[in-house]
């Protein structure tokens, strides 16, 4: 009944994503045309000063690496260098962070400041003061130093805090000041190359953190090796619903305490929109790799997408989806009544999260600082990263949202997350079509459409896989001869056919 608009608005909306980007990156090719170059003397000369007191201006930038001599008169007292200019390696935001860094004749640092930054991780629960505070950690360091941010003592290595939440951030600046300042200090005959270490010799950003994560990178692993099992072995455990449904709520457990709370691992459409925005700008691993779990849930959803689609990081890796799903069988476990919309105005309500989905692209393609405080319309920061400790607004609004999936299942998933809705344009290309259905669905059976949790079955009986949950209730229902009509039909008449062959042989003796 509902195919044919559906398939409209699927191609109008396609239409509208293929003409906003067109006219986006037009634009932003405009602006970036139009942008002035501003001066780095003049930008750096206030930093310079507060970094040597007695400086009364700046030679020209120079040199191969970049850098300015700072002078008192005709005394030289150091140099300053900005860390993009000289290593541009891309932070959380896809973009280097603009840093000025000055040092004096002796190799010892003496000013750090953060000129500007879009890392949009810094704009929602970490504060600038928490930014300010980690790079005044470098104060005072050398460029023989060799640094490392929190873990264990090292022989040979410098320990400085990190900044819990901001990972990607804390190390990309790291390196960009420490591998910066080693390469100008060198060149200006400061250091020698055997007073720093040796390039070969350094482990990239990313491997310390990994070897720092083993036990979290451990467990993730084997959760989602049992996840593939569990997907692999679908027709196996729709025969035994009892042990599917232990492991389903066992497995939302696990994710929204192992996942969510505990390794901050929820994705966001902020990593859709920084990975959009990092091949735009200067696409690399490591920026990527240096958040271990994200990366390995990124990876296996993204080949589970190409597989099965999205339904499976929806209906099981999601800690928002899976808190939803868990709220909504407390509540009826209490014998609160859900409330359905009727099936016109739901599948009129998949709109929003589209239209939510494009207006953050959209915003991004300028600035992914502003997308990143408008995407705050996920609760995940809230309720994961933060757990809770923000202003009353953003309490407010996450508690309703989990309060609202006791009434309608979870309504978030359906009708808001722009993360599902982006999910679903690579969902197209899935490869395997492993839930069954039987030519009677829909026509005239509605049993398993009445048990979808997401309503992703349409009246005339098809799965609409791009916002199929991947649940597998269905599956179990196409299996019980009990629930499923036309197979309880078919058992009913073979139970009247093992009935008569066994009174025949009666009947035949009277």
């Amino acid at each position: 009944m509902f195919s044919r608009p559906n398939n409209l608005f699927q191609k109008f909306l396609l239409t509208i994503v293929f003409i906003l980007v067109c006219l986006l990156v037009c634009q932003g090719s405009a602006n970036a045309g139009l942008m002035k170059k501003i001066d780095p003397v003049a930008e750096a000369t206030p930093f310079a000063q507060t970094f040597f007191p007695s400086a009364d201006h700046l030679d020209p930038f120079e040199g191969e690496p970049a850098s300015a001599s700072v002078y008192d008169a005709n005394r030289l007292l150091g140099y300053v260098f900005f860390t993009d200019h000289i290593l541009p390696i891309p932070g959380y935001s896809g973009k280097p962070m603009h840093t000025l860094v000055g040092f004096d004749l002796t190799g010892k640092i003496v000013g750090v400041e953060i000129v500007s930054h879009e890392e949009p991780i810094l704009l929602a629960g970490i504060t600038e003061q928490d930014l300010t505070e980690f790079k005044n950690q470098y104060l005072g360091l050398y460029a023989g130093n060799r640094v490392q941010l929190g873990g264990s003592d090292r022989e040979d290595y410098v320990t400085l805090d990190s900044i819990s939440g901001a990972t990607i951030t804390t190390m990309v600046l790291n390196s960009t000041i420490m591998t910066s300042l080693r390469e100008v200090a060198v060149s200006r005959g400061i250091a020698r190359p055997a007073m720093t270490s040796d390039p070969q010799d350094e482990e990239p950003i990313w491997v310390n953190v990994w070897r720092d994560k083993t036990l979290q990178i451990v467990v993730l692993s084997a959760g989602l090796l049992l996840l593939l099992l569990i997907l692999v072995f679908q027709d196996w455990l729709a025969h035994h619903p009892s042990l599917l449904i232990y492991l389903r709520y066992g497995y939302l457990v696990y994710t929204v305490i192992f996942i969510g709370w505990y390794s901050l691992a929820q994705l966001s459409i902020v990593n859709v929109l920084t990975f959009v925005s990092s091949i735009m700008h200067g696409f690399s691993w490591e920026t990527f790799m240096i958040d271990p779990m994200m990366f390995i849930l990124w990876s296996f959803v993204a080949m589970t997408i190409l597989l099965w689609g999205r339904g499976v990081y929806c209906g099981w890796l999601c800690p928002f989806g899976a808190i939803q799903e868990i709220v909504y069988k407390v509540g009826e476990k209490l014998g609160i009544r859900s409330y359905e919309f009727p099936a016109a105005v739901h599948e009129r309500l998949w709109a929003i999260k589209y239209l939510v989905m494009l207006g953050l692209f959209g915003v991004s393609l300028q600035s992914l600082a502003r997308a990143e405080l408008l995407a705050e319309i996920e609760p995940f920061k809230t309720v994961f990263t933060l757990h809770f400790h923000r202003e009353w607004g953003y309490i407010f609004y996450a508690a309703c949202l989990i309060l609202i999936s006791a009434l309608n299942r979870k309504f978030y998933c359906r009708y808001i997350c722009p993360l599902g809705a982006a999910l679903t344009f690579p969902s197209k290309f899935k490869i395997f079509e492993w839930l069954r259905r039987r030519k009677e669905c829909g026509r005239p059976c509605q049993t398993c459409r009445a048990e979808c949790e997401v309503g992703a079955i349409r009246l005339t009986g098809e799965i609409i896989s791009q916002e199929c949950h991947y649940c597998l209730d269905c599956q179990v229902t196409y299996w019980n001869e009990r629930k499923c009509p036309p197979l309880s039909e078919r058992r009913k008449r073979r139970e009247r056919r093992i009935a008569m062959k066994k009174q025949a042989p009666i009947s035949k003796n009277n």
